[in-house]
């Protein structure tokens, strides 16, 4: 854990730990730092409460962060073929390298079938992650798009797609359809990318936790949850000053 680089300093209530990620769905290590960082929270509230300290409200926020920007919406070729391109590594081994990141998604639960993947353009699905945040369901739309691109194989770059995907976590569809046509949400993508700069993010996931410190990587459960407890107890100490 790193101090997070431009992190402005974060005095919010103890009793509730803010935590930025910037994340892209197209991104294997993201769905699994998600899981991952799920189960630090869960590690850190039980230990507190096993000690019969406070425990914060842990609020997850994902800021939007394009890995391959230039990949075309609909790409003509298997999320190996992209691997391969964008790594400059043999076929083989990119599949080998799938293989091992599916493997691990596997030990936290989850399912990456990268022979199903359909490989696209994620700005649009980001977008949606934004409109989702406005109306509340901004974590089950982020695992939607997740499980959708990685497990089930289904398409994320196109605005009809994206609809069907948002009416299953209760977003109204004819209104993700209009936002996203309209662009509704471009400005928030474009914000998000730019404060990734500013932090020195070059890849992803990376973690902000209470706008002090920096957590890169799909990191293992514990080191999220003693990331949490340090951010929460300094927090508290300032409080107390």
């Amino acid at each position: 854990m790193t101090d997070a680089t431009g992190a402005p300093g974060a005095t919010g209530a103890p009793d509730v730990l803010a935590v930025d990620v910037w994340s892209d769905v197209a991104c294997p290590w993201c769905y699994l730092g998600t899981r991952r960082f799920a189960e630090g929270v869960r590690r850190f509230a039980g230990a507190r409460a096993a000690e019969g300290r406070a425990v914060p409200e842990v609020r997850l926020t994902h800021h939007s962060f394009e890995l391959s920007p230039d990949t075309p919406v609909d790409f003509d070729g298997t999320a190996a073929d992209f691997l391969a391109r964008h790594k400059g590594v043999p076929m083989a081994q990119a599949v080998q390298m799938q293989a091992q990141v599916a493997e691990l998604a596997a030990d936290a639960g989850l399912t990456m079938d990268f022979a199903r993947v359909r490989h696209t353009k994620t700005l649009t699905a980001h977008e949606l992650i934004h409109l989702a945040h406005a109306h509340g369901r901004q974590a089950e739309m982020v695992e939607r798009l997740f499980r959708a691109y990685f497990t089930e194989g289904r398409h994320v770059g196109r605005t009809e797609d994206l609809a069907d995907l948002a009416a299953d976590v209760g977003l109204d569809r004819d209104e993700v359809v209009a936002a996203l046509e309209a662009g509704t949400y471009a400005d928030a993508v474009a914000a998000d990318v730019a404060q990734a700069r500013v932090y020195g993010i070059t890849g992803v996931p990376f973690f902000v936790l209470d706008g002090r410190y920096g957590v890169s990587g799909a990191q293992d459960p514990a080191v999220f949850a003693a990331g949490l407890e340090q951010a929460a107890s300094d927090s508290t100490s300032g409080a107390d000053d």
